[in-house]
């Protein structure tokens, strides 16, 4: 009989641990305290072609809200993060700001070391790709209402003098 009580306390206790470590791999819900994000996705058009690669950047206007990114793919689509892969962004009013840069690696590959060299790309001359306006979210003229619900925005760049002339995000 105590040996059936030794066996069933054994149980117990390995059914406890098991139980523990569930919860501990499994955590206690996505409360990250960030609050509820919702998808925002869309495309970037530049002289009425996809931008091929770069960033887009939400920065919140006003107090509502928090900064989320997101990498342009090479069809100009785009998929917003603010903590999480593509987990969203919270409800708010955001001013954006779209960088797409790439490094002139033609004088790096000339001299010695060349793409081994991290000094040598760090001076690379920076091309950029799309007017300089649209780097800053305070210039580029963007802006983009996220709502409790899917989102999208698609913006459509355009040269032209810095200032807020550019197209709104269009829903």
């Amino acid at each position: 009989m105590t040996r059936n009580i030794g066996f069933a306390r054994r149980c117990v206790r390995a059914g406890t641990l098991a139980g523990l470590c569930l919860a501990t791999l499994l955590g206690c819900g996505e409360d990250d305290g960030i609050g509820t994000r919702y998808s925002v996705s869309g495309r970037i058009m530049y002289k009425r072609e996809p931008l091929k690669s770069g960033t887009v950047n939400f920065t919140p206007d006003g107090g509502a809200g928090r900064a989320a990114a997101g990498e342009i793919a090479s069809d100009g689509t785009y998929r917003v993060t603010t903590l999480t892969p593509g987990d969203g962004m919270l409800p708010g009013t955001y001013k954006v700001a779209i960088q797409a840069n790439y490094t002139d690696m033609s004088k790096v590959v000339n001299n010695p070391g060349g793409l081994y060299r991290s000094d040598l790309i760090r001076k690379a001359p920076k091309i950029k790709v799309v007017p300089e306006k649209y780097a800053s979210a305070a210039k580029s003229g963007l802006t983009a209402e996220v709502k409790p619900e899917s989102n999208t925005f698609n913006f459509e760049l355009e040269d032209g003098p810095p200032g807020p002339i550019a197209k709104k995000g269009q829903k």
